[in-house]
């Protein structure tokens, strides 16, 4: 048996390796740990113990991400998706474990192990499938949408689930078994609302006001595994209590905070636990059962697909959203596993059917990142009534923009887009407006604007929308990803079209003016100068004038506004690729910098533009090469934070 700091060794040195290989592979790293539990546990070279310490180690795992999922708990989230949360969430879960409890009873488990197991497969993976959702853009498409409703009802149903699998294993009497479990949950969870709503808004204003991020950190623990620790003890979850912490503290100003010092202990011990499931797998028994984990796994995924596809069509008109939508749920989650576990830890379902079950979760998970991949592809294929209507999409923008030239095609006609279009109408100028939102396109097209159904990254919709006679392209959503995709095809489509982009700041002006974008409008600056403009105006200046300093801005490209003085709010902010910002540094006595000129400083090189030099209180702007530095000068300088490092290290500044 191996010491304790050599099986931490060896752990970490799997984990590393298994990670690393299903990344290379684009597969998601919890499958890295699960191969890795499998190779050290009895079914691979038996290097690591299954003990009880070893279980109670990972569990804080799943603790950890139960209060990460309670920091996510918005109830005005909730009550903007409730139809499809309430209604198609609550809809899968429910129905999926009456299949799998029917399906149960059909091989002879009892009905406490047929609903246990079918909480259990009727989970999906939020990890895996938020991922590849943003990866590719779609968490705003008509079937992300209903994906994430779905997944954010079966993470509130975990709760439930993990109250009521300890009473179905209690052997009493099921149904009062579960009144007792709900009663004690309520007594509980009411306890620790009420007095947590009181007590913690307080307590953290003043562990915040110390100012310590030890501090802050070792209340973050306490609050989690104190509540966690309370529920366990009134014969609840410890992940319960985790939740019920998080959902706490999403209320108040430090949820953020929270988020980003906990997420390191989450990942850490969430990946120990994965591996604890790897574990529990036994290969020889799969081996020996392998027809029934295979039909386990068909049974899975079919039943799941066919069942979200049918059940997504009730909250929506196009078969091809909702067959993305059953791939993209069809196989089996975390929270599966969780669930799983927990019922094989009170003996809940036979030692064979569980391994089953878990291996089959986990090949349904392995296979999730192809299905939807593919998932395009194969609703083109099975749903001739979704490509029918994606035909019949592109027929209708065609029709609408037959026989007109020189017109202006909006990508986008959100509040944005809609402005835009009013000013287009106001002036005479004719243009077709193409939007993914079907809702919205419903709704502006019988009020009679000129707006269809289109996707517009796709180069169909832009021959259609007549792209060849437009007089311009305007991008009037801030994403800058699909917005280069607009711009590659455009430019496929048409060399030197001229689009015209809308972004948020100026982080990604550059990089979307050498995509070909003909202007970029970031709403920032453009906030800015219609701040300075009225501003200038109310303190007397000619309109002539103004009009000349804010052209004159603009041609600059913003040179003159870009970058920003950073505060205390910005430093816990993100920080955004290639964000320029704006510091002033004070020259003092001693710098390498005092009596030199800016010129033999060079700070060009560092990619620094050196806006401005104050000496005695007197501000000198676009100072020139040639200008002396002295101590006691203050130098304003612009750039990245790179940059601004490499500037402040030629100034003599550590």
């Amino acid at each position: 048996m191996p010491s304790t700091l050599a099986l931490i060794l060896l752990l970490l040195a799997a984990a590393v390796l298994a990670t690393t290989l299903f990344r290379f592979l684009h597969l998601p790293a919890l499958l890295g740990y699960m191969a890795v539990g499998v190779l050290l546990g009895p079914s691979g070279f038996n290097l690591a113990p299954q003990d009880a310490q070893t279980r109670s180690l990972a569990e804080f795992g799943v603790v950890f991400l139960m209060f990460s999922i309670g920091l996510e708990f918005s109830l005005t989230k909730l009550k903007t998706m409730r139809n499809l949360v309430f209604g198609l969430g609550s809809l899968q879960v429910l129905l999926t474990m009456l299949l799998a409890t029917a399906l149960g009873l059909a091989v002879g488990l009892n009905i406490g192990a047929g609903l246990a197991l079918g909480g259990a497969l009727a989970m999906s993976s939020t990890a895996i499938v938020v991922k590849l959702l943003t990866e590719h853009n779609e968490l705003g498409a008509p079937h992300g949408r209903r994906i994430v409703g779905v997944l954010l009802f079966q993470d509130l149903a975990v709760v439930p689930l993990l109250i009521y699998i300890p009473a179905l294993a209690s052997g009493e009497d099921m149904a009062e078994a579960m009144i007792y479990a709900g009663a004690k949950a309520i007594l509980a969870l009411g306890l620790i609302l009420v007095l947590g709503q009181r007590l913690l808004r307080p307590w953290l204003h003043l562990v915040a006001a110390r100012k310590s991020a030890e501090l802050f950190m070792l209340n973050v623990l306490l609050i989690t595994l104190g509540l966690a620790y309370i529920t366990d003890l009134a014969g609840l979850s410890l992940a319960l209590g985790a939740f019920v912490a998080g959902m706490l503290i999403s209320e108040t100003e430090y949820r953020y905070q929270m988020e980003s010092d906990i997420r390191p202990f989450r990942d850490i011990l969430m990946g120990l636990f994965f591996v604890t499931i790897g574990m529990r797998l036994d290969v020889a028994i799969v081996v020996d059962r392998l027809p029934d984990t295979l039909t386990m796994l068909a049974l899975l995924i079919l039943v799941k697909l066919v069942l979200v596809t049918v059940l997504t069509r009730r909250f929506s008109d196009d078969w091809g959203v909702a067959l993305r939508t059953g791939l993209g749920l069809a196989q089996a989650g975390e929270f599966g596993l969780v669930l799983l576990a927990l019922a094989g830890d009170y003996r809940l379902i036979p030692f064979d059917i569980q391994q089953a079950a878990l291996t089959a979760m986990v090949l349904s998970m392995l296979i999730a990142p192809f299905l939807m991949l593919y998932g395009e592809r194969m609703a083109r294929r099975l749903s001739g009534g979704a490509w029918l209507q994606q035909a019949k999409g592109v027929h209708e923008i065609a029709l609408k923009s037959f026989g007109v030239s020189k017109h202006v095609i909006l990508c986008g006609y959100g509040r944005s887009g809609q402005g835009l279009a009013r000013i287009l109408e106001a002036e005479g100028i004719a243009f077709i407006a193409l939007d993914d939102d079907p809702k919205r396109v419903h709704e502006a097209a019988a009020a009679g604007d000129n707006v269809v159904f289109g996707d517009c990254t796709r180069a169909e919709v832009l021959i259609a929308a007549g792209i060849n006679r437009a007089r311009a392209i305007v991008v009037s959503f801030a994403h800058t990803p699909a917005a280069l995709q607009v711009l590659a095809v455009a430019h496929r489509l048409r060399p030197g079209a001229p689009v015209i982009v809308r972004t948020l700041d100026e982080s990604d002006l550059d990089q979307l003016m050498a995509a070909g974008a003909m202007e970029v409008v970031p709403e920032a600056l453009e906030g800015a100068l219609m701040l300075g403009s009225q501003t200038l105006l109310i303190a007397g200046v000619p309109l002539g004038s103004v009009l000349k300093r804010i052209r004159a801005m603009r041609e600059l490209r913003y040179s003159t506004l870009r970058g920003y003085f950073k505060g205390l709010t910005d430093e816990e902010e993100e920080e955004s690729h290639g964000q320029e910002h704006l510091v002033s540094l004070l020259i003092e006595a001693g710098l390498s910098a005092v009596g030199r000129t800016l010129g033999e400083i060079d700070l060009d090189s560092a990619q620094v533009d050196t806006l401005a030099v104050r000496r005695h209180g007197i501000r000198a702007t676009d100072p020139t090469p040639g200008t002396h530095l002295e101590a006691g000068d203050i130098v304003v300088l612009r750039g990245t934070q790179e940059a601004l490092a490499k500037a402040k290290s030629r100034l003599g500044m550590s």
